[in-house]
């Protein structure tokens, strides 16, 4: 079977934890910028030295407080500076953060809280608090609750006052490679959340690997300060991933608790990051907004002409660096000239106007957007991984980026296809199994191999293409096995798509469920003179079902006419997490949708 490996580029650490880089950092160069911190609207620098008495005084107040070695104290809160300081205080003294979404329903909180045996927890606000509050009762194990609102940093840092430094570093000695830094639960895509156990070594490992190999993405150039703005959710291993690779490579971490374009722009015009690290969604998002500004504008045609002037550009650069074509014609090398000024430039202002790189994972990204971007100045490096494999397994490199692929494994990872094309990792990041739940654990763990449930495939080059999940394959009446993604992700990249499902199984054929994009249909409306309808007129509107229908019939060219989406239905409102129809990392929860949508899906079937 399929198999490929990339030698690694650091070694195991021998000793020591994930807090030791904030001391060590704070010793080596105590001046220099290690965080930037937003109060009252103004971005404020914080040294490594403030950052390290911070996380020494916090450690000590959880010490004082009656936090103990191998504890674990959930934080529950959205992204932002207060959650990297509890996550380096708690690691400081041996203890365990445990990550909860903020949107999580009060009983999966219980679960999660219950399950880990969580004997403290942080919350963001008084909604958290009380969401916590209705279950206290079912957690005898939970002794203290801090609320970040109400300044439960102050009272911590006063309540350990009196406690000498040495104790906390005690503690911080302790800890071992192999000792777990905390318990990341699944989203639970396919039933209950099953907390992963990552420990210090899988962190250090993961992140000193991206670090070191992608060094263009993580240096900056001479007198160019490297910075981040990490807007990610940290109750995800992609973002706690983020911030401890920005901590431990020296990268100036900002945080940003808002994934609205609303309030993400204007805190990445004034941030101004070097780089960001995100999910598909987000680059969709500049690109539909940019698209959207053109038109509204009267220049969609030179946007458009620009659009694809890029993506043939970035696509001959990519023939060179694989040495099958040439690269970019002198003709195509004047056009892109040409667009730099007019288009390219203002996509990357939009985004700070410093931004050269990228990392996405978390979904996979159309070829042609990551062209696109290419072509226009930023080169996203596309990823996959899991919360089991310590965020990124396989990413594209930066000397060879592969546009439509995951990459290549990470230094010192392995990528087997199995027999049924179950993609299986080795590596040292790696999680060590599931919290209370061996079962489970030698389900995927078989020795030393972690199976994904995901479906793939390596080219020559050992290139990983995703290509589905075991799971969530549909197998037709007529005994037609089809994997959904492909075709929902060409649905979803038309411009007035938020999301799409299709459905089919044990069914004659393939059919789907549409959700449109709010801002979007607004636009379209506006620029077509028509009026602003109620959502049970629009998804009967016979100009919408046109557009809809284009995007259906582009993504049935990626596939034979058996595996085809015959039919669809535009809906007239959106799967949301707050109805249990998507995990809190937005991926769809399809036996709840298929549920909640039945009479819809039936009428598929029976038109």
């Amino acid at each position: 079977m399929p198999e490929f490996t990339v030698p690694p580029v650091v070694a195991e650490p021998p000793v020591g934890g994930l807090a030791d880089i904030v001391y060590d950092h704070a010793a080596e160069d105590p001046e220099r910028v290690a965080l930037a911190r937003k109060v009252d609207d103004r971005w404020q620098d914080v040294t490594s030295a403030q950052f390290r008495d911070e996380v020494m005084a916090i450690a000590k107040g959880l010490l004082a407080q009656g936090v103990r070695f191998n504890d674990r104290v959930a934080i529950m809160s959205r992204t932002r500076y207060e959650w990297t300081l509890f996550d380096f205080a708690l690691w400081s003294i041996g203890a365990q953060p445990v990550p909860i979404y903020p949107t999580s329903s009060a009983e999966q909180v219980c679960w999660m809280l219950h399950d880990a045996g969580v004997s403290a927890a942080v919350v963001e606000h008084e909604d958290h608090a009380m969401t916590i509050g209705s279950v206290v009762d079912r957690l005898p194990l939970l002794r203290q609750l801090w609320q970040l609102d109400r300044d439960c940093v102050g009272e911590l840092m006063a309540a350990g006052a009196h406690i000498e430094d040495e104790v906390v570093h005690r503690h911080r000695l302790a800890v071992t490679p192999d000792s777990p830094a905390t318990i990341i639960y699944t989203s639970g895509t396919t039933g209950r959340p099953k907390g992963c156990v990552i420990t210090h070594a899988n962190f250090i490992f993961e992140s000193d690997t991206v670090v070191t190999r992608w060094e263009p993405v993580f240096r900056a150039k001479r007198d160019d300060e490297v910075c981040t703005l990490l807007f990610l959710p940290l109750a995800h291993v992609f973002g706690r991933m983020v911030e401890v690779a920005a901590i431990r490579g020296r990268v100036k971490l900002g945080h940003q608790p808002n994934l609205s374009a609303a309030a993400l722009l204007p805190d990445l015009a004034a941030f101004k990051p070097t780089f960001i690290l995100a999910v598909p969604y987000i680059f969709e998002k500049v690109f539909h907004a940019a698209r959207r500004k053109a038109e509204a504008e009267g220049k969609l045609g030179p946007f458009d002409k620009a659009v694809d002037v890029a993506v043939r550009y970035a696509d001959a650069a990519e023939g060179r660096a694989f040495g099958t074509s040439s690269g970019p014609s002198p003709a195509l090398r004047v056009q892109h000239q040409l667009f730099e000024k007019l288009v390219y430039s203002k996509v990357r202002e939009a985004m700070g106007g410093r931004i050269r790189h990228a990392m996405s994972g978390g979904s996979a990204m159309e070829r042609r957007l990551g062209l696109f971007f290419a072509g226009a100045g930023v080169t996203i490096y596309e990823g996959y991984g899991l919360t089991e494999s310590t965020a990124a397994a396989t990413a594209n490199p930066p000397e060879q980026t592969r546009y439509g692929t995951v990459g290549l494994p990470i230094p010192g990872t392995t990528v087997h296809i199995a027999e049924d094309g179950e993609v299986w990792l080795r590596g040292g990041q790696i999680f060590s199994g599931y919290l209370n739940n061996p079962k489970a654990t030698e389900e995927v763990l078989r020795d030393g191999w972690l199976a994904t449930g995901d479906l793939g495939a390596l080219d020559e080059d050992g290139y990983l293409t995703i290509t589905g999940r075991k799971k969530e394959i549909l197998v037709t009446s007529g005994g037609k096995s089809v994997s959904p993604i492909p075709l929902e992700e060409r649905v979803r990249a038309h411009p007035l798509v938020a999301q799409c499902i299709a459905v089919g199984n044990d069914r004659p054929y393939i059919a789907a469920l549409v959700t449109l994009d709010p801002e979007a249909i607004d636009h379209w409306l506006q620029m077509r003179g028509k009026r602003k309808m109620s959502p049970a007129d629009l998804v009967r509107d016979p100009d919408l079902e046109t557009e809809i229908r284009r995007a259906v019939v582009a993504a049935n060219t990626i596939v034979s006419q058996a595996e085809s989406i015959r039919t669809f239905r535009i809906l007239a409102g959106q799967f949301s997490e707050e109805h249990g129809l998507l995990t809190p990392s937005l991926k769809l929860k399809r036996k709840a949708i298929e549920k909640a949508y039945a009479n819809e899906v039936e009428a598929l079937y029976h038109a």
